[in-house]
């Protein structure tokens, strides 16, 4: 995936930064936006995870940091419930002015109550989904315990939150109060996610069944047990950004006829690309737009969480072995119906390897298994042997093959707007 640093001005005229996740090849199938939790940013763990795990899925989602949090200008003291939703209204404004109008809204915690009371206000949604959201925004009073008294009283006050100091102000309890949740959820004109996880402590799960009630069909309901409420674990998020994807992909106009017909724009990118993110190997893979995953089995300290490369190697050769006899068999018309390619890797001594630049050495050795499902006679299966030996892929990794590595030169050094971030 790639992403972009960009900013757009709210209804108060204050800039807010955001980040743009695109494919790999920048064309996406739809647009997304993102809403943080309360005191949230944008760069939470989670809403990122989930951020890469819909861009990796052709879904380009602009995250971005409400007035008065994280990179974005504003006082936060100033904020309201009402403030966020309309945050979330100029960032779907710039997505339709600058890319495409968005077509799914996605809010954690008081950010998914933002974005179901936003999504009536833009045309263009077809589906919203709401993570760990409470149905009355008014929950967030009773997370403030008794400082919440002492901001009716005094008309705001500090309060300590995740071990960071916020000033809040009357004006937002009164509008949380203000707000008539059941009025919005039949007002929403588009599918409807709901994701809550029944260890939730901060939003309990009972909020997720108040949501689900009151919304109309087309709705669906998701646990996310075990994740707690930020969905810290790595998995969890990425586990709800293909729940997301996967639903999305009912409702979004990606698969309407005009989108299958229309003119590919010329792509950035077509390289086949691979990123590896800290902390582990796993690794998302964009080849010719399709989303893979790699990583090592558990034994050798990854998450076994996709093939490993050898394993990619070994099934790029038995694709095209499979490929290639299948086409022979094809011009010459005979009758085989299915070819099953198996394949192994091990490393074995070389005791007669010419080449090796140490007595004891070990080569790669590739057991191929080819079956040939069909009426052939011995003769064909034979020639289909023989011609399995001449696949391309067999070609390259039996011969010669030279790779160059070159660091790519860095751009958008300065972070300014437009820059791209790997």
């Amino acid at each position: 995936m790639r992403t972009q640093r960009i900013s757009f001005v709210n209804r108060q005229g204050e800039r807010l930064a955001a980040r743009l996740e695109l494919p790999e090849d920048e064309r996406p199938l739809a647009y997304a936006i993102f809403a943080h939790c309360f005191t949230c940013t944008k760069d939470l763990t989670a809403v990122v995870q989930i951020s890469r795990a819909l861009s990796s899925r052709r879904i380009a989602v602009l995250r971005f940091d409400f007035s008065g949090l994280g990179e974005s200008e504003g006082e936060f003291s100033a904020t309201t419930f009402s403030s966020e939703v309309t945050d979330v209204l100029a960032a779907a404004r710039y997505l339709e002015e600058s890319y495409q109008a968005p077509q799914l809204l996605i809010g954690h915690s008081l950010g998914g109550a933002a974005v179901l009371a936003a999504a009536a206000e833009i045309p263009s949604v077809r589906g919203v989904v709401s993570i760990a959201a409470p149905f009355r925004p008014a929950h967030l009073r009773g997370l403030l315990g008794a400082s919440a008294a002492r901001i009716e009283k005094e008309g705001e006050a500090t309060v300590e939150i995740a071990g960071r100091s916020f000033t809040i102000r009357k004006e937002l309890l009164e509008d949380l109060e203000a707000q008539q949740p059941e009025v919005t959820l039949q007002r929403l004109n588009a599918a409807l996610l709901v994701l809550h996880s029944p260890k939730d402590e901060i939003v309990p799960i009972s909020n997720a069944a108040e949501i689900y009630r009151a919304a109309q069909h087309p709705k669906s309901f998701v646990s996310l047990d075990p994740a707690d409420h930020l969905m810290s674990e790595h998995r969890d998020s990425r586990y709800a950004g293909e729940l997301i994807a996967a639903w999305a992909g009912r409702y979004l106009s990606q698969s309407e006829p005009e989108l299958l017909t229309a003119e590919p724009a010329p792509r950035l990118d077509n390289r086949v690309t691979a990123h590896t993110f800290a902390g582990a190997f796993r690794t998302e893979i964009f080849a010719n737009g399709y989303p893979l995953v790699a990583d090592e089995p558990l034994s050798y300290g990854g998450g076994n969480e996709g093939p490993s490369p050898y394993e990619y190697l070994l099934a790029a050769l038995g694709a095209c072995t499979g490929m290639t006899v299948q086409m022979y068999a094809k011009r010459k018309g005979w009758p085989l119906e299915e070819a099953v390619v198996r394949l192994s890797h091990r490393k074995v001594h070389a005791d007669d390897c010419r080449d090796c630049p140490e007595p004891g050495a070990k080569i790669d050795l590739i057991e191929r298994e080819l079956e040939l499902i069909g009426e052939l006679d011995e003769d064909q299966r034979q020639r289909l042997v023989e011609i399995a030996e001449h696949c391309p892929v067999h070609r390259t990794i039996t011969g010669e093959v030279r790779v160059t590595t070159r660091l790519k030169e860095e751009t958008g050094a300065s972070g300014g707007e437009g820059a791209q971030e790997k």
